[in-house]
């Protein structure tokens, strides 16, 4: 017995120290790269630079501050690259001994193109140009070289126009900045004897928020229209509980003071829609729509475009279809609808499009709406993804008339989700429109991470639709409430009568999505003056003994149709204000509260009442929770950087 157990003890012995030796050789052939992105000429700190470290597939994002690091990289050298729109790609040497850090700086320098510096150089540079034969020549050349790297069918198998036949320019693309919002004019505080009933759509749009991110990173703050706060509140995950029983999400409510204005209550409306397995969802008929114009010939976006659906197509299963249908100066189907399981071949396609020539959006949409009725799968999911900069100029390009176009086809189970890159031309009025009408989702892709997100991480969410024309009406109690605003949702607004009407439009939720909505509200009783109208003179409003002995702040009213159905299903549920003070509320709840607080900054809004971006920083801090993707972290970086920017 002793000899065996002498045994065990010398295996053991013999385990652990082939263990330490293991970790120590992992130690002396490892080491690590710390490194910074910064603006050529200030040395300030850049946020948001996607950097690649070559040769080890290795990628991070920077901080703040503009700060990376990579650990355990194998010593040998290296090339680590820094890319970030608005800035030239940069590619620095490194060397990593075992053992250390290796220190490593980005130098970026900003892309600043001067239309009248290049009109001049143009006129300039006039009689070096090569004689018109000889630019056509080499034009038809370009042309040829073009056609064969992206060949394109029609429906029919015969060649169709391709949008890709480009002629390289010598010329850089100018960009002017000619970014589209529309004004968006606040809600106001209603009187609650005269206007007891609010009633909205839902709203599942993260585009503001990213597109926010992207001009804080470019160290501008973002123009208040551009700031839908209902978009910032959403983009983040809460801990809403799951679905359950036989509506397909949850509903959660929670009331406390207002932070910014402590003589206010805040109250916070959550739904959560029913998690949904990927690999169970129905089968997929995509079609992607995707612009190919002149105006996509930037980093940030027609190459962007492409890495993005890349994700999506490596997460795809054997028996979905995916077509690419392109537009430009025409549109084309470069690819016909193909399987899941062909990804190769779809990526192929991918990569071989090119950017050049007008824009004609219209033609391009009414193609891809073609190529998904062709290829429908019945229960299945019928979406077309189109991704663009939003800038249509050319056929069908009245807002007006694809509208009409969009809201007939999602009548007959094709719907649209939207994808807005770039910058500097960003049409975000038009976009928005078009997702809203065909019951889809709009995000906008500022980098790889954020096309992860929404293409792969949020996946269901973005392709799966569980519960559409969503809409929500309270009918508020005039003895606990003297007064309420909707903050944000300005565009979803619907009369009160719309509500019941199964004919109107609302909003679409995904699986898994999160909804979030916020009611300021002057409770009874407050001296507050509210705006309004002269007293009538042939009615007066009162309050009725039942509202005055109910317990009751209000109730809320649901109404959401199935996917394949046409008639809406209700929920209604009582709200009660337990007098629960901010600081004793959940962690959602506060942090959503900062970000609320965020948009009432960045907007300059007249309901910002004592907001501060030190109170709301503070407190989204201690709100961060678990924050498994540092999304939270991220909005407090970017909370910081609109701080440092408003004191300029």
């Amino acid at each position: 017995m002793r000899t065996t157990m002498k045994r065990m003890v010398c295996v053991l012995a013999g385990v652990l120290l082939l263990a330490s030796v293991v970790q120590a050789d992992e130690a002396l052939s490892t080491g690590k790269i710390k490194g910074k992105a910064v603006e050529a000429g200030t040395g300030a700190g850049i946020g948001g630079v996607t950097v690649v470290l070559k040769g080890a597939s290795k990628v991070a994002t920077t901080d703040g501050n503009g700060i990376f690091t990579f650990t355990g990289v194998k010593v040998g050298s290296y090339a680590v690259v820094c890319s970030k729109p608005g800035y030239q790609t940069r590619e620095v040497a490194v060397s990593v001994s075992a053992g250390s850090t290796a220190n490593v700086t980005c130098r970026m320098i900003g892309i600043v193109v001067k239309v009248a510096e290049e009109e001049k150089k143009e006129d300039t540079a006039a009689e070096a140009r090569p004689r018109p034969e000889r630019r056509i020549k080499a034009s038809k050349s370009k042309m040829m070289m073009s056609d064969r790297a992206a060949p394109m069918m029609a429906p029919h198998g015969r060649p169709a126009p391709s949008p890709c036949r480009t002629v390289s320019s010598d010329r850089p693309h100018v960009e002017h900045n000619t970014e589209a919002y529309d004004h968006v004019k606040e809600n106001i505080f209603v009187s609650t004897l005269k206007t007891p009933l609010s009633t909205f759509s839902i709203d599942v749009d993260t585009a503001s928020y990213s597109n926010m991110r992207r001009i804080l990173n470019e160290s501008r703050l973002p123009p208040k229209d551009a700031v839908r706060i209902e978009e910032l509140v959403n983009y983040f995950h809460y801990d809403y509980p799951d679905a359950k029983g036989k509506h397909p999400f949850s509903i959660t409510t929670e009331i406390s003071s207002a932070p910014w204005n402590p003589k206010h209550r805040l109250l916070m409306i959550g739904l959560q829609g029913k998690k949904v397995d990927t690999s169970k969802m129905p089968k997929n008929n995509l079609v992607f729509l995707l612009d190919v114009s002149g105006s996509m010939n930037s980093p940030n976006k027609l190459p962007l475009l492409k890495k993005s659906f890349k994700l999506l197509i490596e997460n795809m299963r054997a028996d979905d279809r995916i077509a690419i249908v392109v537009y430009a100066g025409a549109a084309g189907l470069v690819l016909p609808s193909t399987p899941g399981k062909e990804a190769d071949k779809i990526i192929a396609a991918l990569d071989k499009l090119q950017a050049g020539g007008s824009t004609a959006g219209g033609a391009g949409i009414k193609l891809a709406y073609k190529v998904a009725k062709e290829n429908f799968i019945k229960d299945g999911n019928n979406r077309i993804i189109l991704a663009t900069d939003g800038d249509f100029n050319i056929g069908a390009s009245s807002d007006a008339e694809m509208v009409r176009l969009i809201e007939e086809k999602r009548k007959e189970g094709v719907f649209l989700t939207v994808l807005g890159l770039g910058r500097g031309n960003y049409k975000d009025s038009k976009m928005e429109k078009l997702a809203d009408k065909g019951n889809g989702n709009y995000a906008y892709i500022d980098t790889i991470m954020e096309a992860k997100k929404v293409l792969v991480t949020e996946m269901g969410a973005t392709l799966l639709t569980i519960a559409k024309d969503v809409k929500i009406q309270i009918e508020f109690n005039p003895a606990r409430v003297k007064g309420y605003r909707l903050v944000g949702y300005e565009n979803r607004m619907l009369r009160n009568e719309d509500f019941n009407d199964d004919t109107k439009d609302a909003g679409e939720m995904g699986a898994g999505h999160s909804v979030t909505a916020f009611y300021e509200i002057v409770p009874a009783g407050s001296d507050e003056k509210l705006p309004g109208v002269d007293e009538l003179k042939y009615q007066d409003a009162k309050v009725s003994a039942a509202a005055k002995k109910s317990p009751e702040l209000a109730t809320i009213k649901f109404r959401y149709k199935p996917p394949k159905e046409d008639k809406s299903k209700p929920i209604v549920k009582p709200i009660m204000d337990k007098g629960i003070h901010w600081k004793k509320t959940s962690k959602d709840f506060r942090f959503a509260s900062a970000v609320v607080e965020l948009g009432l900054l960045l907007r300059g809004s007249e309901f910002k009442a004592s907001s501060t971006f030190e109170s709301l920083i503070a407190r989204a801090k201690n709100a961060k929770g678990k924050d498994l993707h540092g999304y939270r972290a991220e909005f407090v970086r970017l909370a910081e950087m609109a701080e440092a920017l408003s004191k300029k």
